[in-house]
């Protein structure tokens, strides 16, 4: 029973790494986007920060359309339909590029968001249940690799493909160009994302109909009821009969929130502290890294030595520390420090999925949506941040975490422990 079990867990294991591979790859190119279209589109730092709020506001806003496309479609063939639709995003890009149309740009990052957000809404649930809840957390730690490596891929790979030496020279030069050398300048600077995304649409749609070939089993949410637990979830009338599950999209909403803020405002910041954008695009390693080396820890020690509400306290421990070295130091050490809220911030998603989703049972699908709802931290908290650091500066907005640690340390302690009687 053992090694069938296994068996039946490591075929969809594989699939859905592959999936949060290309999580990690679309997602993460957003910190290079941020500072490449504030030149190409003569944003300011507020506006540029409109490239997450419009990805990840999506999350929140098609997360109800996500529990309608899965109960239509099923869990298969709903990942292939969110795939379609982030293809279509990507294809956006093409447009947007040729037009230099910052609106356009953004429609496509929402419309990637909104295909992320069904294929969130599928996997995360489908990999806590397609084995014991116990060892969930090491389950997604182990994506989580796959997720934060496509990251640091994707900023590498782009980082060539979008010549981002030349956009040094180009952004020292702005201010002797004329109107009609600035113009040209610019829209050649634009078009050098059209090859890429052309890339990324033929992989999205390849990978679209690969899901929808494969054997993955369909899985309902009540696989791990008794009848006791049965008994005890068919008093329940709805997914707000579940506190723990509310409190749980709080604590995603403050997660991503500081996550995107470690990820997409490194490079940013690298500029503010006046380092070269060809040498900043290459900072966000240091949290990918850093992400990377706290999934291991968590494959390695949960639940064998950690609990996995333990590792949510100590992250969101060592998140409160490393906000304020962040505050409280200057240079590179400070930017650092920044990158290492990677490794703060690598077991808190792991965690809060399978503590949120403990007992819903035949909810288990309503509650992912709400959970998912949560993504959109990271289109309010970096937004939140570009405004804090509009007002006084790039270094001191990152006080805008520490709220979001404090509340994630709340739910390890006490809030996901919350229940309805």
């Amino acid at each position: 029973m053992n090694n069938q079990q296994n068996q039946s867990t490591v075929g969809p294991m594989i699939i859905i790494a592959s999936l949060f591979f290309i999580f990690g790859f679309v997602t993460w190119l957003n910190s290079l986007l941020i500072p490449y279209l504030r030149i190409a589109c003569e944003l300011t730092e507020v506006q540029s920060y409109f490239v997450t709020f419009a990805f990840y506001i999506a999350y929140f806003v098609m997360a109800p359309v996500s529990t309608w496309v899965l109960n239509k479609f099923g869990f298969k063939n709903g990942m292939a339909v969110a795939l379609g639709i982030m293809a279509f995003g990507a294809f956006l890009f093409i447009p947007a590029a040729y037009t230099r149309t910052y609106v356009l740009f953004l429609i496509g990052l929402f419309t990637i968001g909104g295909g992320l957000a069904i294929l969130q809404t599928a996997s995360n649930p489908y990999i806590t249940i397609i084995g014991p809840v116990e060892t969930a957390a090491k389950r997604i730690s182990i994506l989580g690799i796959f997720n934060k490596l496509a990251g640091g891929i994707a900023t590498s790979v782009f980082g060539v493909l979008l010549n981002v030496k030349d956009v040094d020279k180009l952004e020292a030069d702005i201010k002797t160009l004329s109107a009609d050398q600035l113009e040209q300048a610019l829209d050649k600077m634009a078009l050098e994302v059209v090859n890429p995304y052309i890339g990324i649409v033929v992989i999205l749609l390849i990978l679209a109909f690969w899901i929808s070939k494969t054997n993955l089993p369909e899985v309902k949410g009540d696989e791990e009821e008794d009848a006791e637990h049965h008994t005890l979830t068919e008093s329940k009338r709805s997914i707000f009969d579940f506190p723990h599950v509310i409190l749980g999209f709080v604590a995603l909403f403050a997660y991503v929130g500081v996550e995107v803020l470690a990820g997409d405002t490194i490079i940013a910041y690298g500029k503010y502290l006046g380092i070269p954008f060809a040498v900043a695009s290459n900072f966000t390693w240091i949290t990918m890294l850093s992400m990377v080396l706290g999934y291991i820890i968590g494959i390695i020690a949960i639940p064998k030595y950690l609990k996995q509400e333990t590792a949510l306290k100590l992250c969101a421990i060592l998140g409160i520390i490393l906000t304020f070295g962040i505050v409280f130091t200057d240079g590179m050490t400070s930017l650092v420090l920044v990158g290492l809220l990677g490794f703060a911030n690598s077991l808190v998603w792991p965690a809060i999925w399978p503590l949120a989703l403990k007992g819903v049972g035949k909810f288990t699908s309503a509650a992912s949506g709400i959970l998912v709802m949560g993504i959109a931290g990271g289109a309010v908290i970096p937004l939140l941040y570009g405004q804090l650091a509009h007002v006084t500066n790039s270094h001191q907005a990152y006080w805008i975490a520490l709220p979001c640690y404090l509340f994630i340390l709340y739910y390890a302690v006490s809030g996901h422990k919350v229940r309805k009687h």
